[in-house]
């Protein structure tokens, strides 16, 4: 059973720890940021895009979609990567590739008509399949280095990323585009992404195997819950094999995992609505030139930043004062949820400035409430934290598919923003539902018909 208090940690343990975790995560961090920037950058190039292109808003939404297609239908077998290969070799490979198909997106320019349109919907597949193991690795790394109550910050960190990308790279991308042609941005970040991919391989170690961890840091991370031998050889022979398709089932039929998965489906439309149309948002609906939208867009990514900090502090604060780890995670998530919501006044409101205000009241909210990957990492089975986390991705980026295609019905059919924003508003509605009525205890699974003995 997992400790959420640093009580019955050894004093010593806690006296040597050194902060190695902090320095993993950091790198978790910086590559996740990255990811976002390159998912982000459709967004910012897209009005250039869509003018080169000729495309309508229903087309547009399918290009913005592709993306989402193949990383929904990779995340079974980039789990599958994970747990069978390890974090490291896999993730490598996974920052290497998407990178590269981001670079050549950016030769989609050569090309004219309706090749150009199914290179572009070719490319942003491929980067969609190459990014499938990321966040899970991400859990599985952070379940193997963070004791329980540092957990939920280290969760929310590295999924606030997804802001301070916005943060960092759309004022970036959106000068590239005003300045050199929307081709640049993707040349830019896919040459950025394929240099940190080195990075990761030179950095990135399991905890008992990296060269600055402490012997007092390693006993205070395993005594707090952390899986450190995860990607361990020892661990991996003693290990019960998994049957995939039986794991699958038994945390589908799981209804904590189940109201998980809801939860998660629901936040990742706010999280699309703000990769994909909030910068055509922007230009079409508040008649924002594209350089203004990309530097207009990072406001709300910083109140999102800084909602996702809380969040983790707030969540990690409870679970040490003492309260359970499910009240713990549900409280950021439903109040978070709340403040989401308050997105659809901005149809009510004629003010730009108070509509990015608003905006930015409403990805605080998104911030503070996205802890799934916290609870991922709390909930998941030891012998299956990739296949776990992939299928929580499965279906929190279905959103991904479904969000920019359903918007894109919406704006074609009414003309404006306005349902797509109570669409977007309401799907936080049923998060809070679902973690209220659904989910229940937050506890980590034990599998019981899917496993196998393992072979000597």
């Amino acid at each position: 059973m997992e400790h959420t208090t640093t009580a019955a940690m050894p004093a010593r343990a806690t006296t040597l720890a050194s902060r190695t975790r902090w320095g993993i995560l950091t790198i978790l961090f910086i590559v996740t940021t990255i990811n976002y920037a390159d998912r982000a950058s459709i967004s910012i190039a897209g009005p250039e895009i869509r003018k080169a292109l000729g495309l309508s808003p229903v087309e547009m939404g399918f290009v913005f979609s592709a993306f989402a297609w193949s990383y929904v239908a990779a995340q079974l077998p980039g789990g599958w990567l994970l747990d069978r290969f390890g974090s490291k070799i896999t993730y490598f490979f996974s920052i290497f590739l998407w990178s590269l198909f981001t670079l050549l997106t950016g030769g989609v320019g050569f090309l004219t008509g309706a090749a150009a349109v199914a290179m572009l919907f070719v490319l942003r597949f491929a980067v969609g399949a190459a990014e499938a193991p990321s966040f899970p690795g991400n859990s599985r790394i952070t379940s193997a280095w963070f004791p329980t109550h540092e957990r939920g910050l280290a969760s929310a960190l590295f999924n606030s990323a997804q802001y301070f990308a916005t943060v960092l790279f759309a004022p970036i991308m959106g000068w590239l585009v005003h300045s050199f042609g929307w081709e640049s941005v993707f040349i830019v970040m896919g040459g950025l992404g394929i240099a940190m991919s080195f990075v990761w391989l030179k950095t990135i170690h399991g905890p008992k195997d990296h060269p600055s961890i402490s012997s007092g840091e390693l006993a205070y991370i395993e005594a707090g819950g952390a899986l450190v031998d995860l990607d361990g050889a020892k661990a991996a022979a003693q290990a019960p094999a998994v049957d995939t398709f039986a794991c699958v089932k038994e945390l589908l039929g799981n209804r904590m995992l189940l109201g998980v998965y809801i939860g998660q489906y629901c936040i990742n439309t706010l999280t699309y609505f703000f990769l994909t149309w909030f910068p055509v948002y922007l230009v079409q609906e508040r008649h924002m030139t594209i350089l203004k939208a990309g530097f207009v867009a990072s406001l709300p990514a910083i109140a999102g930043f800084l909602g996702g900090v809380a969040g983790g502090a707030i969540s990690d604060r409870l679970a040490k004062a003492g309260f359970s780890l499910s009240l713990s995670r549900k409280v950021p998530i439903v109040a978070g949820m709340l403040l989401s919501m308050s997105m659809i006044a901005c149809n009510y409101i004629e003010t730009d400035m108070f509509v990015v205000a608003v905006m930015a009241l409403a990805f605080f909210g998104k911030g503070v409430g996205a802890l799934g990957w916290a609870v991922v990492a709390d909930t998941s089975p030891k012998e299956a934290g990739g296949l776990s986390g992939a299928l929580f991705n499965t279906f929190g980026n279905t959103a991904g598919i479904t969000t920019p295609i359903v918007i894109g019905y919406i704006v074609q059919g009414t003309g404006s923003f306005a349902g797509a924003l109570v669409f977007v508003g309401a799907n936080a509605a049923v998060t809070i539902f679902s973690y209220v009525f659904i989910v229940g205890e937050i506890k980590r699974v034990k599998l019981v018909k899917s496993l196998r003995p393992a072979t000597a």
